[in-house]
């Protein structure tokens, strides 16, 4: 998307996350986006290349809101309730996690209708987008885990970090199942996938 904003960003945002929760990706139409947002084509094509830059554009949007109300809920967390370790911090992050599903339904169900690509090329695009900041984020955090002693030291800061970007961003490929976006349900599989990683990689 251009840097460039204009009038009707917010409702064509909206009308896009409605359409997009609603059908997925090949059925959702862009013309419906369009309509509902009440811009016009020209306006629409001036910020955006297509379909596929709007859908990446909102997975990322979701995906940078998520992180923010998950940071903002850590600053607020007491000193005596503070991770131990990295993968305590997974915990916390992942319970704020749901906590955002809760607040956020509508960025909750996208990420649903997105698990549903899997095997779609659409899919495979938008991961390969949101791994890359999500490597970026885990860089820092695996580098500052190493340096407290929380993780084994015969992997190299480059393998553990490559290692836990591809488990947290794949966990939807293992837990796909109707039962599994419950909320309930995706606290504890989360809580045993960190338990997993912290017995593979753990100190």
């Amino acid at each position: 998307m251009k840097k460039k904003t204009f009038a009707r960003k917010n409702e064509l945002l909206e009308a896009a996350l409605d359409e997009f929760t609603l059908k997925n990706y090949e059925n959702a139409s862009l013309n419906t986006i369009i309509k509902n947002a009440g811009i016009s084509k020209g306006t629409f094509y001036y910020h955006f290349q297509d379909k596929e830059s709007l859908y990446l554009f909102l997975l990322e949007t979701a995906n940078k809101a998520k992180w923010k109300f998950i940071n903002n809920h850590r600053k607020e967390i007491p000193r005596g309730q503070k991770a131990n370790d990295i993968f305590e911090e997974f915990k916390i992050q992942a319970q704020i996690g749901m906590e955002f599903a809760s607040s956020f339904p509508q960025y909750h169900r996208l990420s649903m209708m997105f698990v549903r690509e899997r095997g779609n090329k659409i899919y495979n695009n938008a991961k390969s987008k949101l791994n890359f900041s999500t490597q970026s984020m885990m860089g820092e955090v695996v580098k500052k885990a190493r340096e407290n002693g929380e993780l084994n030291p015969r992997f190299s800061e480059d393998f553990t970090m490559k290692v836990l970007t591809h488990l947290l961003m794949n966990f939807d490929d293992i837990f796909h199942e109707e039962e599994d976006f419950h909320l309930n349900m995706m606290v504890e599989n989360l809580n045993n996938y960190v338990e997993f990683m912290k017995n593979g990689l753990g100190k």
